[in-house]
């Protein structure tokens, strides 16, 4: 016990430890504590192997300490951003919910001015009294949208077997009237039996069709193909030698088309490619559909060829079990 103090040393003896090994545990170049080895029976010299060992058992301890630090900042860091989105998701619905009074009052006192004076103002006037309706109500489109928006997560449905195609077709009927004046044409094959909220999944299609007819080409009615295949993908949140099963559903255009390096962008709210003048719209749409399919466990994205079209892909995944536990995570 060379090297030591005579407290220790008398420490030590209390003990009966007539051999002592110590290395030190780091953690990022700092000494977190001691890893020590005792020798009760007899003095001895520690060998290289001994010695080695020994650091290695701290340095993987020390090793374990990082790692354990970083889960734990990384926990922390997960459940602040919950609830930072749910606290924004409730600050969004309550907003947008008390500003529809005063909006409507607004509108209501700009369409009475409109009527009221109209030809009795200058060209000025009644043209900014227009500008103020057109303001007025396209603000009552984009509170309408993020209502739609925080009620995805918050206002959902229990998951049902749920007919797809029964989901599309009732999509289909509500856009009725943008598919006669366009003269669309919506093509689809029979679609699977789903786990899903019904009336989202009936958003969804909804979305990704007016989607299609709004971005159509000049003098080109829009020609729509929707359709969906099984596909097998690894499910490494069970077991890498496990496949979980998942519905890929596509939704195809022959429109205007995406330039690829916009193909994400396009999924987030309020991201625009176009000017209103020409799209009239939020651009919360496609921010609509990506968050009903990652509340049902799957993914979306687009494939197109600017000027040439887009395939929208997104997935469902088939194992109800898998589907309950993604969410609830």
């Amino acid at each position: 016990m060379a090297g030591i103090s005579a407290c220790h040393v008398a420490l030590l003896k209390q003990f009966s430890v007539r051999a002592n090994l110590v290395v030190p545990i780091l953690q990022r170049d700092n000494c977190w504590g001691l890893l020590i080895a005792h020798q009760c029976s007899h003095p001895r010299q520690w060998s290289r192997f001994e010695i080695e060992l020994l650091q290695q058992l701290a340095n993987q301890i020390g090793i374990a300490l990082s790692q354990a630090q970083l889960l734990e900042a990384e926990v922390r860091q997960r459940e602040e951003l919950a609830r930072s989105n749910a606290e924004l998701q409730q600050f969004a619905y309550v907003a947008s919910h008390d500003l529809q009074e005063p909006l409507r009052m607004v509108t209501s006192y700009l369409q009475l001015l409109e009527k009221r004076y109209q030809g009795k103002l200058d060209s000025t006037a009644n043209e900014f009294i227009a500008f103020a309706v057109d303001g007025a109500n396209r603000m009552r489109t984009l509170i309408n949208d993020l209502l739609s928006y925080s009620r995805v997560s918050t206002r959902g449905q229990p998951f049902e077997s749920v007919d797809a195609k029964a989901s599309l077709e009732v999509a289909i009927a509500n856009l009725k009237i943008a598919i006669n004046e366009t003269g669309a044409v919506v093509k689809y094959d029979s679609l699977p039996q789903i786990m899903a909220d019904a009336s989202q999944l009936t958003q969804l299609f909804q979305n990704l069709i007016a989607n299609a007819i709004k971005f159509r080409r000049e003098n080109v009615p829009p020609q729509i193909e929707i359709g969906a295949a099984r596909s097998e993908k690894e499910n490494l949140a069970r077991s890498p030698k496990k496949n979980s099963s998942e519905w890929l559903f596509w939704v195809r255009d022959n429109g205007i088309g995406i330039e690829p390096q916009y193909g994400d962008r396009i999924f987030v709210i309020f991201q625009r490619l176009h000017g209103r003048g020409k799209y009239p719209g939020t651009g919360i749409g496609l921010s609509i559909c990506k968050k009903i399919v990652e509340r049902h466990g799957g993914s979306i994205w687009v494939e197109s060829e600017f000027g040439k079209g887009s395939t929208f892909h997104f997935t469902i995944p088939e194992n109800h079990d898998v589907l309950v536990n993604e969410i609830r995570a």
